[in-house]
């Protein structure tokens, strides 16, 4: 058992609130497998809880105080809200607690060498593209994704004590809470504003979180991102760059796309070294990914043939641009964007890959985000043949009044997109089946739960080979 320690004090068993999430089960494994007492709570069951019951978890449905019997560190994720009553109840018994973030800067202590993955848009799936890169090395890493992904069975895998892989939030300055050894930096753009007070608050905070990184660190950062490239001058630790520029240390040259819009170019390593590179997965968004991945794992030593051999057998995380299935001759894909940038990024991906139409549903995520960044996502479904728009998710908020999906569809009215809104997922399902045409492309996209429509599609419908 590794020592767990937060403000000089050791722990023994450790309760999780929310623990079904996908970023907490995660920890939650590393400490089972080291032999911790771990429970937790979460609203609903899933195969998540299951699998850690099955791994030794005492698992909770529901929130109760009495959940934190015995419990000597409580950990919370931030959509868990100041009237939790198992937060109200650890606070109360002066139970030491402390957000999600804290801990995983606690744990990465104990890794000889931990690389985080930062930046607004492209964790996961950069993340997974390294993680994919390292399980086929003989690094043997431990790796917690903010996804599924096939190559590790899940969202979690354990290795050794030498390397940990994780993905690091910005989100209410988390990121200060890391000290990673290798810091990669994909992009800033305005997100998380109910936290951050605008984009010269989040180049700060990314700043700041440059100067956690030691001289003998990484700080492995997006070259043709002018806010990324503004932490450069205020870190000790080694800076690498990566970009389509050519001046980058490992920059992408001569980029072309398949007839289903994968990527294909020349990597081109400090001006001394040219390799073709071939990407299974759509975008240009995906060679700014490839070439962060690619970066860190060479920075660690895996030889060229092995990364460039593993990006091109990486398929993709689910939930980014994911082929769900085929009904009706209609391609059903799922897509995690939720940022006006995303958006543009995946539905431009989808124009590289078909000259049928496109139709994407969009579940706005956040009341906050929505009002907002309004007149960005009116600007971002130009790529869209047809969009539809069901209510937004609320996620950690609360309705305020301000702000419904239809001043959104007003607003893509306005910018000449043809949108819709329409409230019910099952009269979406409707909606789709009625007016959908064989060799259309649907695509259901946002950080909520509008995956299910598509699902729901496929299931009740006769699903076609793929």
């Amino acid at each position: 058992m590794f020592e767990f320690c937060i403000n000089d004090h050791n722990y023994s068993h450790v309760h999780f609130i929310g623990i079904g999430g996908i970023s907490m089960s995660g920890l939650a494994e590393i400490l089972l497998t080291e032999g911790y007492k771990v429970s937790g709570s979460d609203m609903n069951n899933s195969y998540i809880v299951e699998r850690l019951k099955n791994l030794g978890a005492d698992i909770y449905i529901g929130h109760s105080e009495n959940n934190i019997k015995g419990a000597d560190l409580i950990v919370y994720t931030d959509a868990i809200s100041k009237d939790n009553e198992e937060l109200i109840k650890s606070l109360e018994d002066s139970v030491p607690t402390v957000d999600r973030a804290t801990f995983l800067g606690a744990l990465m202590k104990n890794y000889e060498n931990s690389i985080a993955v930062s930046g607004t848009h492209g964790k996961t799936t950069t993340t997974s593209m390294i993680a994919t890169i390292l399980n086929r090395s003989l690094l043997k890493p431990t790796i917690l994704l903010g996804g599924q992904l096939d190559e590790i069975g899940g969202n979690v895998k354990l290795g050794t004590k030498k390397y940990l892989l994780t993905e690091a939030c910005e989100y209410r300055g988390n990121i200060l809470k890391y000290y990673p050894t290798i810091a990669i930096i994909l992009n800033m753009e305005e997100e998380h504003l109910d936290y951050f007070e605008d984009i010269n608050h989040i180049v700060d905070t990314f700043t700041q979180y440059g100067q956690n990184i030691y001289e003998d660190g990484y700080l492995i950062i997006n070259s043709d991102d002018s806010n990324a490239r503004k932490v450069i001058g205020n870190t000790r630790a080694k800076i690498i760059t990566f970009g389509l520029n050519s001046k980058s240390d490992y920059s992408a040259e001569n980029i072309s796309f398949t007839t289903d819009g994968y990527p294909r170019f020349m990597l081109n390593i400090k001006d001394e070294s040219l390799y073709p590179v071939k990407l299974n997965v759509m975008g240009i968004h995906n060679v700014y990914n490839a070439l962060a991945s690619i970066s860190a794992t060479h920075t660690l030593g895996v030889p060229i043939d092995t990364i460039l051999e593993s990006i091109e057998a990486y398929k993709g995380t689910h939930r980014r641009l994911e082929v769900k299935g085929i009904i009706n001759g209609i391609k059903i894909i799922d897509d995690y964007a939720h940022h006006p940038t995303e958006i543009k990024a995946s539905l431009r991906a989808l124009k590289n890959s078909t000259d049928n139409r496109i139709w994407c549903i969009f579940q706005p995520h956040t009341y906050t985000r929505t009002k907002i960044l309004l007149n960005s996502f009116a600007e971002s479904f130009s790529e869209a043949d047809k969009v539809i728009i069901p209510d937004i998710y609320a996620a950690r908020e609360k309705d305020n009044g301000l702000i419904h999906s239809t001043h959104l569809v007003e607003a893509l009215l306005k910018n000449g997109i043809d949108a819709k809104y329409i409230s019910s997922f099952d009269s979406i399902e409707d909606y789709i089946l009625d007016n959908a045409k064989k060799g259309d492309v649907v695509v259901t996209m946002g950080a909520g739960n509008v995956y299910t429509i598509g699902e729901s599609l496929l299931e009740n419908n006769k699903k076609e080979a793929i």
